[in-house]
């Protein structure tokens, strides 16, 4: 029985599975299981920033594997203790306080909750297109109605509106809202950034509305558009960050940043059995350090504007634009991605889609410039067969 063959026998049948058994990787490189290699631009739909099997983030984890894997927050703990302050060094200063969990969804999820406890508001305004997460309220906040149709009804109180059109918001925003919820670059909806303007002004609507502003950075954050946090390029301070994904180096990691505009989080308001673990706080530790140490925002910026310009000198009749911040690029075609995603494939470079019709690339900060030349030398030729 073959490895797919396996897997398949005990899958539920959810996800869309690629006929590829990946077995090993490196930086910015992947190995399958006959030993064929891949220039990996989708890292793991963005979490392998620092690449695979990063030496200072092996090395934590199997150290504190022998040492302490799980310890829950009734307990004080020195790793859990030290990556808060670690990740607050990173952080808009006014988001002191931090909550810890198991992934990006969740921390949507506690973000919703702790804005309708804070402002003792029920609604929540979000974006059309923008992708939030898939459990229950983190899915009533994302706008895509294939993902959300088949669960309805969902949570009440959700709407969505325009995004980078802040008339819409300010019609949307009443004395309701408890929040404002947006990505400042929209990934899965296409890999849109939002204006300066729009969101600037989001954030002067929400204080002026007595709403609280949640930015979600779960794909964007830890140095991926080229700043620290994708807010940081508009100067804007949300009241609730929502990161996830790169913050554990590959270990399910997932954190809320809380500013003191959040009233009435008393004890047992929220809670999780397992989130700021001390395996997934070293793996964090580790993770975080090596990005100072790097310069992962430098890196992103710096080889995201290389890498945009290079898309940009494909000569092919069917894209229609290139757009992105730093190392989060979206393609978009006038057809479907589908089968340019698995010509990559075969020419050995791993892309996914950001909706139908938009290439989405988002390589380790660790992509060497010869990998993105070489990125850029199989796109053109994928691209070229629809000439």
């Amino acid at each position: 029985m073959t490895i797919q063959e396996l897997e398949q026998k005990h899958t539920p049948g959810i996800y869309q599975k690629r006929d590829l058994v990946i077995v090993r990787g490196k930086d910015a490189t992947l190995w399958d299981d006959a030993g064929r290699s891949y220039i990996d631009c989708a890292s793991n739909q963005g979490v392998n920033t620092l690449g695979y099997s990063n030496d200072a983030v092996v090395k934590a984890i199997s150290e504190q594997a022998a040492t302490l894997i799980s310890c829950s927050e009734i307990y004080y703990n020195d790793k859990r203790a030290q990556f808060m302050d670690l990740l607050y060094s990173i952080l808009p200063s006014q988001l002191n306080r931090t909550f810890l969990c198991n992934s990006g969804t969740e921390a949507i999820e506690a973000a919703i909750k702790f804005a309708r406890l804070s402002t003792g508001r029920t609604n929540v305004i979000a974006a059309v297109r923008g992708f939030h997460g898939r459990t229950m309220g983190a899915l009533s906040a994302t706008y895509e109605p294939k993902y959300r149709d088949p669960f309805k009804p969902l949570v009440p109180g959700f709407s969505h509106v325009p995004y980078n059109n802040l008339e819409a918001m300010r019609e949307a925003v009443n004395d309701q809202t408890a929040a404002i919820l947006i990505e400042p670059v929209q990934g899965e909806g296409g890999v849109h950034p939002g204006t300066v303007e729009y969101l600037q002004g989001v954030r002067e609507l929400a204080t002026e509305r007595g709403a609280l502003l949640i930015m979600d950075e779960v794909q964007t954050g830890f140095g991926r558009t080229g700043k620290w946090f994708a807010s940081e390029h508009s100067g804007v301070v949300p009241d609730l960050l929502a990161m996830g994904k790169a913050i554990g180096g590959g270990v399910p990691m997932g954190a809320v940043g809380i500013s003191d505009t959040i009233k009435n989080l008393a004890p047992g308001v929220h809670g999780t059995t397992f989130g700021g673990n001390p395996l997934a706080a070293a793996a964090g530790i580790a993770s975080l350090s090596e990005m100072k140490r790097l310069d992962i925002p430098k890196l992103a910026a710096e080889k995201g504007q290389y890498f945009k310009e290079r898309l940009e000198e494909i000569n092919s009749p069917i894209i229609r634009e290139v757009r992105g911040l730093g190392l989060l690029l979206g393609a978009e075609l006038k057809t479907k991605t589908a089968p340019y995603i698995r010509g990559l494939q075969s020419e050995g470079v791993l892309a996914i889609p950001a909706g139908l019709n938009v290439l989405r690339f988002l390589p380790p900060a660790v992509i060497t410039y010869e990998q993105i030349d070489a990125v850029i030398e199989k796109v053109a030729k994928v691209l070229a067969t629809a000439a």
